[in-house]
């Protein structure tokens, strides 16, 4: 199958590193553009025959896949003014935004997709380290779908298709992975301080664990993969974890006494504990804590 000649409207990083990995991969990058001119220029200038334009009617004036990687908030915008042609195809790569968003791109009779790879870019480096493996979600039409699809494989990833209707809760799933799992090592940091260690210190004691986690995960799977007290069906651990936060940090019990009782059906799940033994832990993190009392068994 032929490569389409690919344009890319936002340098940022996820727009290089995917510009960069295709561009590796044999596609060929024929105009870029940018709001800020000099980033465009920066990438063009690692791409053979890529251009940095001042303007995005002419990146999609020279090319036939144009990906948008603009901020998600001001794609419609950015698509409504250029002047589209049948037969182009323009991509956007929001998690949480459908192909609604590229209508007025459709009106003018182009084809329109999504493609979002599902990966944390935290620095342009890190985004072109990453990309190879990842999962990227495409929605589109034939022949676009099968554009993308080939794509996702050609960077050595995997591809999930997408309905409109599934791309906010796909996106709300990527977040509880990724970002909420930085909210609760950063909570996890706050808790050392209390007994006097650093955030940096605390931070590369945990690393080993939540690496040991992620293989875990990976390896033995989810729910088999669940450790700790509630998977031992231990409420007297737990109820000392309750006493202490209510001391020390009261601002995490709701958080705590959520995530515990969220974990409950795994812990079922697994077989390590019957269903009495999670009534008892559902009610232990459902009732207000004693500070001070003692612990079960």
């Amino acid at each position: 199958m032929r490569t389409p000649k690919l344009g890319f409207i936002g340098t940022g990083i996820t727009g290089t590193a995917l510009a960069l990995r295709l561009y590796e991969r044999g596609y060929p990058i024929m105009a870029v553009s940018s709001l800020t001119h000099t980033s465009a220029e920066k990438l063009a200038q690692t791409i053979r025959k890529c251009r940095a334009v001042n303007n995005n009617q002419t990146v999609a004036d020279n090319a036939e896949l144009i990906f948008v990687t603009t901020p998600d908030d001001i794609i419609t915008r950015v698509v409504a003014e250029v002047k589209w042609r049948p037969g182009q195809s323009i991509v956007h790569c929001s998690g949480a935004d459908s192909t609604a968003i590229l209508e007025p791109a459709r009106k003018l009779g182009a084809r329109v997709g999504a493609f979002h790879p599902l990966q944390t870019f935290a620095s342009a480096q890190q985004a072109l380290e990453n990309l190879p493996t990842s999962t990227f979600s495409v929605e589109a039409e034939e022949p676009l779908l099968t554009t993308l699809k080939d794509m996702a494989i050609t960077l050595d990833g995997h591809w999930i298709t997408l309905k409109a209707s599934d791309k906010v809760i796909y996106h709300a799933a990527a977040v509880i992975t990724c970002n909420y799992l930085v909210t609760l090592v950063k909570l996890s940091t706050d808790l050392w301080q209390t007994f006097g260690t650093p955030p940096q210190e605390a931070t590369r004691a945990l690393l080993p664990l939540l690496r040991g986690t992620i293989r875990n995960i990976e390896t033995i799977g989810i729910p088999q993969c669940l450790t700790g007290p509630i998977a031992r069906g231990d409420t007297g651990t737990i109820k000392k974890h309750l006493d202490a936060l209510e001391k020390t940090a009261q601002e995490l019990l709701a958080t705590y006494r959520e995530l515990g009782r969220q974990t409950i059906p795994i812990a079922l799940d697994k077989g390590r504990i019957n269903q009495q033994q999670a009534e008892r832990l559902k009610s232990l993190l459902d009732k207000p804590s004693l500070v001070g009392s003692k612990g079960e068994g």
